[in-house]
């Protein structure tokens, strides 16, 4: 189903009945990622997955698409279907998306699964990595797809997973030019939300990969220290919901049972 926001088409998937939960997918993927998951969670939940910005089926709205504005499109769906009281799970950059809806609207959000994400802004050096990302993407976006998506797993992984990792650059090469940069610029400047994980009432889990490749293990332990958040650490890499599927399902059914 699409929605039209600020002239660009929202496209959504709305499945199951029950407590409301919105699947937001990372960068260079989309709703389709969340297949697995959807299939398991809507026996008993409302399951609401997104194409958020420039990504899958949902258009552009300009050359900068911040956290701040792709959680506004994510409202904007939930009022629509008239949702109020949900529980968000966000990959990676669909986390960070997760904390900007959090902080924006804390009233409407009654748990937060962080999956190989963090709270923490970019670094100066992360920043720096972005920008020559970018550069490169304007280059040849098609190799820097390619090159991306190998990369995200565990080195020993990449064979393990050679089907789910062509399956995935497929629909990242559908990513167009305008959204990875509109994406990489919103990264790149989002705040630092590390308050959140202290400071609010509702449940919050954070899944972690030891072998992350994009996410330093050590600083993710440090942000969570003196929380509440409940923690679950894989062995592999940044991509837990394929590197550990089953008990990735099995842990985030667990989770919003007790939401």
């Amino acid at each position: 189903m699409t929605l039209n926001f600020k002239g660009a088409d929202i496209f959504y998937e709305d499945t199951g009945k029950g407590s409301a939960v919105v699947l937001l997918h990372g960068f260079l993927e989309n709703s389709t990622i969340w297949k697995p998951l959807e299939e398991e969670l809507s026996k008993r939940h409302r399951v609401i997955s997104i194409d958020l910005l420039g990504h899958g089926k949902t258009g552009c709205i300009g050359y900068v698409h911040s956290m701040e504005m792709m959680a506004e499109a994510v409202k904007f769906v939930l009022d629509h279907l008239k949702l109020r009281r949900i529980s968000l799970v966000g990959h990676s950059m669909g986390g960070y998306v997760a904390l900007a809806f959090a902080e924006a609207h804390p009233d409407d959000v009654k748990g937060l699964v962080l999956v190989n994400s963090t709270a923490s802004a970019d670094s100066e050096e992360k920043q720096k990595n972005r920008t020559r990302a970018i550069a490169m993407v304007k280059h040849n976006h098609k190799s820097f797809v390619r090159m991306g998506i190998a990369n995200l797993f565990r080195p020993k992984n990449r064979k393990i997973f050679t089907e789910e990792i062509k399956s995935l650059k497929k629909e990242a090469l559908k990513t167009p030019l305008q959204g990875i940069v509109a994406a990489l610029e919103g990264m790149k400047i989002r705040n630092d939300r590390e308050i959140l994980l202290h400071f609010t009432p509702f449940k919050k889990m954070m899944i972690i990969g030891k072998k992350d490749p994009v996410l330093n293990y050590e600083n993710l332990l440090t942000q969570i220290q003196d929380t509440e958040v409940e923690t679950v650490i894989f062995p592999d890499g940044h991509m837990s919901f394929i590197e550990n599927k089953s008990q990735f399902i099995d842990n985030i059914s667990n989770f919003l049972k007790n939401v």
